[in-house]
């Protein structure tokens, strides 16, 4: 399919408080030197207690408009991407649309991917642009993290935070910003990073009933080390470019280690590479749009940059997409 579509503008929100290193060495048996050792991460933002995903996302979009001067009330569609939504029902994006008082023409719908579910939202959105069934989307990845975070559980309480990212997205049949896609999963091993207060099973495997977020680390740092470096490769193959073109490497900001071993094996120098794990952890589908939004703030990317960004985790999913920068 011959994408019509393109990203036109950008916009975050983090909460207010910060949740340092040293404020975790009093809530578990940990080290601000260790934590920055085994995931890069310095601190993290924690949302209010009665400040969620929805708010969260709302006030991304209003940066978004903010610093663009865009107008959004012609919006055909909003799609959140989170994992932490308000409500089982309604959608995180139904709310959304409520709050911002747009049209009730506006179609929401919210996805599911964890980590990985920003990007699918971007290709969600320009499937709709280029089929001409919309003309202008906004794409949100919005977390409370830290709401469903066990902080008795060293080894993941020092991983996660709170924020949120958007993007606008818009008709251009003249110059469009979506270049390929790759995506797969492996449904397999979708207990290995799970958060259930449902089901009890899984796989056939019965689950302990974690409301909060439980992984097994070395099998999501196996298969992501293992499974991103094909996945990106194929990737820019499907864009008709090489990784050296990539002006930018976006992944999902889950761990710096992670990340650089990544990099390492696709030969992507790390001053190529843009993350936002060092300042907000991991933020799951909120993490590649901050990370634009940051590289945005400090000028890094330009106009015509060739950006590969790869979304990595539950499920366990992948999916990526290159775009070129507006």
């Amino acid at each position: 399919m011959e994408s019509k579509a393109k990203i036109t503008a950008i916009g975050a929100y983090v909460p207010e408080k910060i949740l340092t290193n040293h404020d975790m060495e009093k809530i578990v048996e940990t080290t601000d030197e260790w934590i920055q050792q085994r995931t890069g991460i310095k601190e993290r933002r924690v949302s209010a207690h009665d400040e969620f995903s929805s708010q969260m996302g709302v006030k991304a979009v209003k940066n978004l408009v903010e610093n663009s001067g865009k107008s959004i009330d012609d919006v055909d569609m909003i799609i959140c991407s989170t994992f932490t939504p308000d409500y089982l029902t309604p959608s995180t994006a139904a709310v959304m649309q409520g709050v911002l008082g747009l049209p009730q023409t506006v179609g929401v719908i919210d996805i599911n991917a964890a980590c990985a579910g920003f990007v699918y939202g971007l290709l969600t959105a320009n499937a709709y642009i280029s089929t001409g069934m919309a003309k202008k989307i906004l794409v949100v990845g919005s977390e409370c993290m830290t709401k469903l975070t066990d902080y008795t559980d060293r080894n993941t309480c020092v991983l996660f935070g709170d924020g949120s990212g958007a993007v606008l997205v818009e008709y251009d049949d003249k110059d469009p910003g979506f270049l390929g896609c790759y995506y797969g999963s492996d449904g397999t091993q979708a207990d290995r990073l799970y958060c259930t207060n449902i089901s009890s099973s899984m796989n056939g495997n019965e689950l302990i009933k974690h409301r909060q977020i439980w992984q097994d680390g070395r099998a999501v740092y196996n298969f992501t080390i293992r499974t991103v470096p094909v996945g990106m490769k194929k990737l820019v193959e499907n864009a008709g470019i090489s990784i050296e073109k990539l002006d930018w490497f976006v992944p999902h900001s889950a761990n710096m280690r992670m990340i650089q071993s990544i990099a390492e094996k696709l030969d992507i120098p790390m001053e190529k590479t843009l993350t936002s794990v060092e300042p907000y952890g991991n933020t799951s589908s909120a993490t590649i749009p901050l990370a634009l939004w940051i590289a945005q703030k400090e000028k890094k990317i330009k106009k015509g940059d060739l950006l590969g960004l790869y979304g990595f985790g539950g499920g366990l999913n992948h999916s990526g997409v290159v775009i070129k920068w507006f």
